[in-house]
């Protein structure tokens, strides 16, 4: 009977192991192969260079601009959008007027695509007929329009920007979750004890939110560091290179240069670099709970 309960239970996760082998495992290691192939996506003659890509990247000026940018946007996120978000959290979880409308409609940005979101912020931030422009205009602030998008000295900025709007909704449940999770309790007896807002906050809901905020800002990281989406419809990556981020790049190098065995190199690379982010913030995480 064991041996029968063994095989049904190995049966029934068969499906699961089959359909991730396919499309993760036979994907990783086919991508490994290649990175040490030059290859041009279409004939299928491959030649092996071995850790010549690799060593291409080390030298690749604009590869680690890219990182750069990526590094920039996600700081942006850390802080103003996760601030934003633990803010709004913490106001919803107080007993004010509406707080279930405002929870649904500071969770609309996430769930919208990021196509149209890229669209329709890229109509407004346009510099010829835009609508951000055409308000600073009628209030008298015409010297502070810009041509957001197209000017190196904007345009990454104004992306992380519609980044943080896009995204913060995720934070923002997240950090409401972790502050319903709090025993209302606690704040009663911090009350009794003659508490205000600002004690009880920094001795009862600070301590508790701790774990949820180590999480949110991994989240953060791993998912800021990998969009790309809402970028490449804002601005293709441009002006220049301004705004390209790692994954832009690794898409220039499979269809723009036809450098798929490089495009491979720049995935496994980019990839070592996230799992090494991966395994500090849990370092960190762990330190910090102990």
């Amino acid at each position: 009977m064991k041996v029968k309960s063994a095989l049904e239970s190995y049966l029934l996760v068969l499906p699961a192991v089959l359909i991730f082998s396919i499309f993760y495992i036979v994907p990783f290691f086919s991508v490994l192969q290649l990175g040490f192939f030059e290859w041009d996506g279409i004939l299928p003659t491959k030649i092996f260079v071995g850790f010549s890509n690799f060593k291409e990247i080390f030298a690749d000026r604009i590869w680690w601009q890219s990182f750069w940018q990526s590094g920039y946007i996600t700081l942006i996120a850390l802080t103003f959008q996760n601030v934003l978000a633990f803010l709004l959290a913490w106001a919803c979880d107080r007993e004010i007027r509406l707080k279930n409308l405002y929870r649904v409609l500071f969770f609309i940005p996430p769930v919208l695509s990021e196509v149209v979101v890229g669209l329709v912020w890229q109509w407004i931030l346009n510099g010829n007929y835009g609508i951000l422009n055409y308000w600073l205009t009628h209030f008298g602030f015409t010297n502070l329009t810009r041509d957001w998008l197209s000017n190196p000295n904007t345009a990454l900025t104004t992306v992380a920007v519609v980044h943080c709007w896009k995204g913060f909704g995720w934070g923002f449940l997240l950090f409401l979750a972790g502050l319903q999770t709090i025993p209302r309790e606690l704040y009663e007896a911090a009350r009794v004890d003659g508490a205000n807002a600002w004690s009880s906050f920094k001795n009862v809901t600070a301590p508790l939110m701790i774990p949820v905020v180590i999480m949110v800002a991994i989240l953060t990281i791993l998912g800021t560091m990998q969009v790309f989406v809402l970028i490449y419809t804002m601005t293709g990556g441009g002006p220049g290179y301004h705004t390209e981020v790692p994954v832009l790049r690794i898409l220039a190098s499979m269809r723009g240069s036809s450098r798929f065995g490089y495009a491979c190199a720049q995935g496994i690379t980019f990839g070592v670099i996230l799992c090494m982010i991966s395994f500090v913030q849990l370092i960190v995480s762990r330190k910090v709970k102990n």
